[in-house]
């Protein structure tokens, strides 16, 4: 402990020796110290003279304790990480806190919280009222990832040590409970256009180390090199236990040759097919003996990891049965994408505790609920010849790909969490605590244990693009963050660990970080960044144009056009026909229409009750003028001398023209598809009209962002993985320039008469009155009854019920409810829910004056579920949930 008694002020601190020298604890107490420190306040022994404040730490277990302090044993926290903070003002100016929990990591919750209260306060000030607040994790899992991508802008961080502490002191202040450090993601093998180059640390165990028994290296990489990068392998992972964190290691490849065209920097020497598996499990062996600390391990287990889909379980068996043998617990965390049971069979083994990981949305960052149904593209397809590399990833088992698949079943025998890749943004500042909280809420959506985030900068230097002192993407020298980039998103990272553990958590909780961070522009700083943090998750999930973070950047978008007269080839790969707007599925093709099934509907007049791209246009416009009103007060009264303000105010004013870029889109497109069903003249016009302001909002980025940041942002070799604002105006300017003829054409033909059509940029409110009780259960095997009251008055004249099991491989199914006495009822049958999974549904509500409506819908914020699961009786959701 701390015993700074040169302080003019004093916080004593006092707890059973066990818990004081326990690890974790200390490392809290010494936070708390070095924090408080800086205000002139010290941090001494309980036997010390405290003249200020007194801080007692009681183990939920300590009856005697317990009543002694005065706190019943069942007002004591049970769950783990949680705690209880009771602070008790003193008549005579010193003020006493009772910290109760359950384990050391609720400890260091409560300790590192009190010190952000201090330092908040200037003093303690922030204990000098009574208050009693109790808190416990919403989210058994909240991780971050972060990515060793490349040799040369990633090594200096992996073997700085001063970086380690102040980032993992970070991410366990923030209460994020599991760091995930992941190597091999540099490529996906049999996917890339061209072979690997940088492979440093991609097949990892050369790299390390030694094997008995075989002659293997990585060709140019000494002993010594070998021995300092495990001894930083070892540290983080001894520092990121230290602070109460799981420490989860990554090796997402293990394909020692990428073959074709592959010129590796650091090739890999003595291995062969013969001897991969063998090898590969003797160097994990090795590692797990190694580094101790380690508590879990990452594959990618398709083919993309370097192992072929056909008979991929021969290759993991091996590697499982060197896990099960390291003699303590660790968990296997198989990514979920082209899992099978035969791999499932394989990992079932003593001392491994198996998990499997899907993707959140896509590879992208979508809103916080989970699709309510994948693109068709997804689906499961038949196996062509030639394919079995791949056959089950991409054909059998498609599905999987991009969401949880068919892995939420209630009988399951793994469990299962997510991941949120980083393909929507890779560079701008994010902050939105409704999102976030939302995420806290349905990240253990069907009882998955939590969420992984990738976090910002991840895939930074990615597939050999990476240059020596280039990991700090700005050029201008009062901006460039010297090393500690991930500094930036200080307010990203807190909102997603502090929101995680509790989506309910007081505003407090990010405010007095604005106010430190903006002083009296905080206000104006919250609104801002909130309301603009919702755009690019919006223009995600609705404008699905490719599921891969390589070949869709929303926030350096590469444009794809709106005339039928511009072919892209980048999306070839992954957008249906036709390859423009109209014809790009939403990743949520049940909650969404797409453009061109929109203007079909509207047309026919037969408009349903999916959201609209108008209504998704005017969400942002609405986003853009709320956060532009923001930024405009932030500017004038924050300290734009300040580099963190600076690159605030930079990063907002490019979302705010990325937002009138989308949403100008999105409603030229919609012009254009009645353009295309109708010849309408109007309709060709408005095209041009609203394309060239859209055009203008992209292109006045550069304005923004000249001088700021490289002029070549690499986060990969693919086209959509590197690249600038400015290299993609020509394609903005070849696709308006077709558009700008298809008029000019137009109005050189016989005129048309203007199309008459009823758009739907709005929808009315769920009506006053109508209610929906959720059944706590289902049986299985039996039916079940759904009702939903809507009273006469409310001018709803059908409802109909949509629903599916929570597996992603089905469709939906739908039954018109029938009206009965101020309600509306159907009954889904006994042999549908004769299934191990949870169900999930929603209410299509018909108007007599308007277009149907979705309930439960969204809500402004975008930040909700808009449907409804439920489990069947014979499922234990809380048991689940706090598993872990």
């Amino acid at each position: 402990m701390s015993d700074n008694n040169g302080s003019a002020v004093q916080i004593a601190v006092s707890a059973h020796p066990r818990i004081i020298d326990n690890e974790i604890v200390a490392w809290a107490i010494a936070t708390l110290s070095m924090r408080v420190g800086a205000l002139g306040i010290g941090v001494v022994n309980a036997d010390s003279e405290a003249d200020a404040l007194a801080v007692a730490l009681v183990e939920s277990s300590d009856s005697d304790r317990l009543a002694a302090e005065g706190i019943q044993s069942g007002e004591a926290p049970q769950a783990a990480e949680s705690y209880l903070m009771d602070v008790r003002a003193g008549a005579s100016g010193q003020s006493r806190v009772v910290i109760v929990a359950p384990d050391p990591v609720g400890f260091s919750y409560a300790i590192t919280e009190l010190a952000s209260r201090i330092v908040s306060a200037d003093g303690l000030d922030a204990v000098a009222e009574s208050s009693c607040e109790s808190e416990h994790p919403s989210v058994p899992v909240r991780g971050i990832v972060r990515s060793f991508s490349s040799v040369d802008e990633d090594s200096t961080w992996f073997h700085d040590r001063a970086f380690w502490t102040e980032y993992l002191d970070y991410l366990a202040s923030q209460r994020f409970n599991r760091f995930h450090l992941a190597f091999g993601m540099q490529y996906n093998y049999g996917a890339d256009k061209h072979g690997g180059t940088d492979n440093y640390l991609c097949f990892i165990y050369p790299f390390l180390f030694d094997v008995d028994g075989f002659n293997v290296r990585a060709e140019g990489v000494s002993d010594a090199e070998r021995h300092r990068n495990l001894e930083a392998l070892k540290f983080v992972a001894r520092e990121t236990k230290r602070r109460g964190m799981r420490f989860q290691l990554g090796l997402w490849n293990h394909a020692y040759d990428y073959g074709r065209d592959s010129d590796h920097r650091y090739p890999i020497l003595g291995v062969s097919d013969e001897t991969h598996a063998d090898y590969s499990a003797a160097g994990l062996a090795k590692l797990l003996r190694e580094c101790p600390d380690i508590d879990g391990l990452t594959f990618r287990v398709h083919y993309e990891g370097g192992i072929h889909d056909d008979g991929h379980e021969i290759f993991w068996d091996k590697l499982f049965t060197a896990i099960s043998a390291a003699g303590r617990p660790l968990e296997v965390d198989m990514h979920s994408k082209g899992v099978d049971q035969a791999l499932l069979d394989a990992v079932a083994k003593p001392g491994i505790s198996a998990v499997l990981s899907g993707k959140y949305w896509a590879e992208h960052m979508g809103l916080p609920y989970h699709q309510t149904s994948i693109r068709a593209r997804e689906a499961a397809q038949p196996l062509p010849p030639g394919h079995a590399m791949q056959g089950i990833t991409e054909f059998s088992r498609r599905f999987t790909r991009y969401g949880y698949g068919d892995f939420l079943s209630e009988d399951r025998t793994v469990d299962f969490m997510f991941r949120v890749w980083p393909g929507t943004q890779k560079l701008l500042l994010w902050g939105d605590p409704a999102i976030a909280s939302g995420y806290g809420r349905y990240s253990t959506f069907g009882g998955a244990r939590g969420v992984d985030f990738c976090e910002p900068l991840f895939f930074k230097g990615r597939k050999g693009t990476g240059e020596s002192n280039r990991r700090d993407p700005y050029v201008r020298d009062d901006l460039r963050l010297a090393g500690r980039e991930w500094h930036k998103y200080r307010y990203t990272y807190l909102l997603w660990g502090r929101l995680l553990y509790n989506p309910d958590a007081s505003p407090e909780t990010w405010r007095r970080f604005l106010r430190a961070e903006y002083g009296v522009a905080a206000d104006s700083a919250e609104e801002a960044l909130a309301s603009l943090s919702r755009i690019l998750p919006l223009v995600t999930v609705v404008h699905g144009v490719g599921g891969s973070n390589n070949g869709y950047w929303p926030e350096v978008y590469v444009n794809l056009p709106i005339s039928a007269w511009v072919h892209s080839d980048h999306y070839d790969s992954d957008t249906p026909e036709p390859k423009n707007w109209g014809g790009v599925s939403p990743f949520d093709p049940t909650m969404f229409y797409n453009v061109n099934e929109y203007v079909r509907d509207a047309l026919a007049d037969t408009i349903g009750a999916k959201y609209t791209p108008l209504e998704v246009a005017s969400w942002i416009d609405g986003f853009v003028a709320t956060g532009e009103t923001a930024l405009v007060e932030l500017r004038a009264t924050a300290d734009g001398s300040e580099a963190q303000v600076a690159r605030t105010l930079i990063d907002l004013d490019v979302l705010v023209r990325l937002g009138r870029f989308f949403a100008g889109k999105f409603r030229a497109a919609v012009d254009y598809a009645v353009f295309e069903a109708t010849g309408d003249r109007g309709a060709i016009e408005s095209v041009v009209s609203r394309y060239e302001e859209a055009r203008e909002a992209y292109s006045s980025i550069l304005d923004v962002v000249d001088g700021v940041y490289q002029d070549d942002l690499k986060f990969g070799s693919e086209y959509s993985e590197h690249g600038h604002w400015a290299m993609r105006i020509q394609d903005i300017d070849d696709d308006l320039r077709a558009v700008r003829l298809e008029r000019d054409r137009a109005a050189a033909g016989i005129p048309q008469e203007a199309t008459q059509i009823a758009h739907r940029e709005s929808r009315l409110p769920i009506p006053s009155g109508v209610r929906h009780e959720v059944p706590p259960a289902y049986v299985r095997g039996e039916p079940l009854r759904i009702a939903l009251d809507v009273p006469d008055a409310s001018g709803i004249e059908g409802v109909t019920l949509r629903y599916r099991h929570v597996d992603q491989s089905e469709t939906f199914r739908e039954v018109p409810m029938t009206r009965a006495a101020g309600s509306y009822e159907a009954t889904i049958g006994a042999a549908y829910l004769n299934s191990p999974y949870p169900l999930m549904y929603f209410f299509e509500l018909s108007p007599r004056a308007d277009a149907p409506l979705v309930y439960p819908g969204f809500v402004d914020t975008l930040s909700n579920q808009p449907y409804i699961v439920i489990n069947s009786t014979r499922w234990n959701v809380t048991e689940r949930v706090q598993k872990g």
